[in-house]
């Protein structure tokens, strides 16, 4: 089945971590050829060892689906910025609110990941979040701690800490954010 191995593919590399939108960030194992139903197809296989998940994505698919290197410092640098900012959240429906940032989330793009973060965020004063709102929270904040971890070559407990500890830098906006919930559940 397997026709043979290479090693790099399009700038991507054996044992080279890579962003999969839709899974966050795994780590190429492998890129061969197999061919399935009489065509010869190039694949990456592509590890996510927290999901434990093995994908076989084909070579010429990679734009499509979005796969990407890991972010560069000072995008990660950007995206820590973007959490200490105050939360922008939209005067919808939450079931709108919850598509569009679970978009955000599935875009793989670690900024738009961050706002999702830095949106859903509540300290320990403000209201606690429905069981969706903290799904989407954890999931955004796993996709983030995990490309913040390989990139800074840190543990996910301390890409937590320090995601968690720029949250709280927004002490400001969370107070600010409950004085505008109150504002709108009086209007």
């Amino acid at each position: 089945m397997v026709v043979k191995k290479s090693q790099q593919r399009l700038g991507f590399k054996t044992g080279e971590y890579v962003v999969y939108p839709a899974h966050g960030v795994g780590v190429i194992v492998s890129i061969e050829e197999q061919e399935v139903a009489g065509l010869v197809l190039e694949l990456f296989v592509i590890s996510f060892e927290q999901d434990k998940l093995t994908l076989r994505v084909p070579v010429a698919k990679i734009k499509s689906v979005g796969m990407r290197k890991l972010a560069e410092e000072d995008m990660v640098a950007q995206a820590l910025t973007t959490v200490t900012g105050r939360a922008r959240v939209k005067r919808t429906m939450w079931s709108r609110r919850a598509q569009e940032y679970e978009a955000k989330i599935n875009s793989g793009d670690l900024i738009a990941i961050s706002e999702v973060v830095r949106d859903l965020y509540r300290s320990d004063e403000q209201p606690e979040r429905s069981y969706s709102e903290r799904q989407l929270f954890e999931q955004a904040m796993d996709r983030m701690s995990r490309e913040i971890g390989v990139v800074n070559k840190l543990t996910l407990t301390e890409t937590v800490q320090l995601i968690e500890k720029n949250l709280a830098k927004s002490s400001k906006r969370s107070k600010d954010a409950s004085a505008e919930s109150d504002e709108e559940a009086a209007a």
